[in-house]
């Protein structure tokens, strides 16, 4: 008999899209619904959650409507990690969601974790409130739920007001589901609020809570990603076209669904993912954090095991901004139609220009950075242009630089691990472009393991989690169950000029980091 199929909803910053899974891991079809953000003037970025479920809704019944939704088993949800809703007692969003791009409670957060003396800009006594619990601390940017809540308090007090909770995206989506309001252990992290020592114990620090300014009633009740919440709700059972009493699975954030999709769960196992934004990350068998480089062991999917956990702002999002901003903005200049697939042609474009892009350096700094640095003020540059330097070239650039800061994050995680990384799996959209496999496997000198489907790691990795949840595999077997597509080694004749770039790049960071704090601070 076949095996049961998983509606794996994989909720990323550009859409909606969902997928039917087996149990297994097999990706059996999809279907893509996208969805506006808009962008804010002093570091905003903004979704509304009602245009989520709508592209949820419109997606899921468009791929039901051609398969067979009676095989599917259960529903499990896969979202961005460290966007946020407030929501009233009815589960209605009282705002637009803050995404994991609004940096606007950095200032808060600023204040906050200061003090006499500091390292990276915390405070020591708020360094040892907050490590030792947590794995890590608030980030400076703003980025990520603990500055959310506090811009929503402090910026939006009548929202803060009838808040009956804030939740992250995965687990708003699932509230629309089922009905239920919880968050599960991985997914609640980067609100900064909980005890992570035992991974397999965590649970609310009132301390911590009360540190931050938040109200313990204002965040959801604590439960695993493999814990089944509820059947999903009638209305949407039909709706979508699924049978009365569908499980929903409580599932995890991108980062967690991306590991087990990538099929990278033991020890050590590494995966790099490339999408909007990107990172290189493995499960580790201890807790740890790295404070200047924001790299901390945190609670991952698999019960009982941390995953060194680290964030590259913007990767993919590099190409989206020249193909939207650039290439066909409005077409003042350029003239003829967008293709269909403009992504296929910048790949086209660099493909015809060189290693090395004619020493052309485009740093991806749109949105400030994460990893190995934080620092919310950073810009993104293309250095070093001549009279020779054509589109081909700039192209080109883009994805060695989105390499070379991998690169820059991988010395750091290594380090943290405390061994070579060797072969990295490859997952996310970026790994459909053989050419930036094989810049990535160039520049990082690494071997590169394109997995099966690897656009579909999220919503396999959501997939597994609830063949996990319904006792029909175990996360022992996941390794075995996603297999390597194709396997990419690093040229030697690209090691010069690679080793010589990245060593700009770095350089390039030093020399206009205080140039951008001087233009970009908040």
């Amino acid at each position: 008999m076949s095996d049961p199929t998983i509606l794996a909803l994989d909720h990323g910053t550009s859409g909606i899209k969902a997928a039917l899974v087996t149990v297994r891991g097999s990706v059996v079809d999809f279907a893509f619904e996208p969805t506006p953000i808009e962008h804010l003037p002093g570091g905003g970025a903004e979704q509304d959650p009602d245009d989520w479920w709508r592209a949820l809704v419109t997606a899921s019944k468009a791929l039901l409507q051609r398969n067979d939704p009676g095989a599917v088993a259960a529903v499990c949800v896969s979202s961005t990690w460290s966007s946020t809703v407030a929501v009233d007692r009815d589960g209605a969003a009282l705002m637009n969601a803050l995404t994991w791009m609004d940096s606007r409670g950095a200032p808060h957060i600023q204040r906050l974790m200061g003090g006499l003396l500091t390292v990276e800009g915390y405070g020591l006594a708020n360094l040892a409130r907050w490590i030792p619990k947590t794995g890590g601390g608030p980030s400076r940017t703003g980025k990520d739920d603990a500055a959310h809540a506090l811009w929503i308090k402090h910026e939006r007090p009548e929202v803060w007001r009838d808040a009956a909770w804030l939740l992250p995206s995965k687990d708003y989506l699932n509230l629309r589901l089922c009905g239920v309001a919880a968050a599960s252990i991985d997914s609640i992290t980067l609100f900064w609020v909980t005890d992570n020592r035992d991974v397999s114990r965590v649970r609310y620090d009132d301390g911590l809570i009360r540190r931050l300014g938040l109200e313990r009633d204002k965040l959801p009740p604590l439960r695993a990603p493999t814990d089944v919440l509820g059947p999903i709700r009638p209305a949407v059972a039909e709706e979508l076209g699924l049978a009365p009493g569908t499980p929903v699975v409580c599932g995890s954030p991108d980062h967690q669904s991306a590991l087990v999709g990538a099929g990278a769960v033991a020890d050590y196992q590494a995966h790099l993912y490339v999408g909007t934004s990107s990172w290189v990350q493995c499960p580790v068998p201890f807790k740890k954090t790295d404070v200047q480089h924001s790299i901390a062991s945190l609670p991952s999917s698999i019960p009982g095991r941390y995953q060194a956990v680290n964030e590259q702002d913007i990767a993919g999002g590099a190409l989206s901004f020249l193909i939207d901003n650039v290439a066909y903005h409005e077409g003042r200049l350029l003239k003829g139609e967008r293709p269909e697939n403009p992504y296929q042609v910048l790949d086209q474009m660099a493909a015809a220009a060189p290693p090395g892009s004619g020493k052309l350096i485009a740093t991806p700094w749109l949105n400030g950075e994460r990893s190995p640095v934080d620092d919310e003020t950073l810009r993104a540059s293309i250095f070093n242009v001549s009279h020779a330097t054509t589109a081909d070239h700039i192209a080109r650039a883009v994805l060695e630089g989105v390499a070379y800061n991998t690169r820059w994050n991988l010395q750091h995680v290594e380090r943290f691990v405390k061994r070579r990384l060797d072969p990295i799996r490859f997952v996310g959209g970026g790994a459909r472009s053989e050419l930036w496999c094989q810049i990535m496997a160039d520049v990082l000198d690494r071997t590169i393991d394109r997995v099966v489907d690897p656009m579909q790691a999220n919503a396999r990795g959501a997939a597994l989690i609830a063949g996990v949840a319904l006792g029909e595999v175990s996360f022992e077997e996941v390794p075995d169950l996603v297999q390597v597509e194709r396997t990419f080694r690093p040229d030697p004749s690209n090691r010069a000029i690679y080793d010589e770039l990245f060593g700009a790049f770095v350089e390039l960071y030093e020399a206009t980091r205080k140039i951008h704090r001087k233009l970009n601070r908040p």
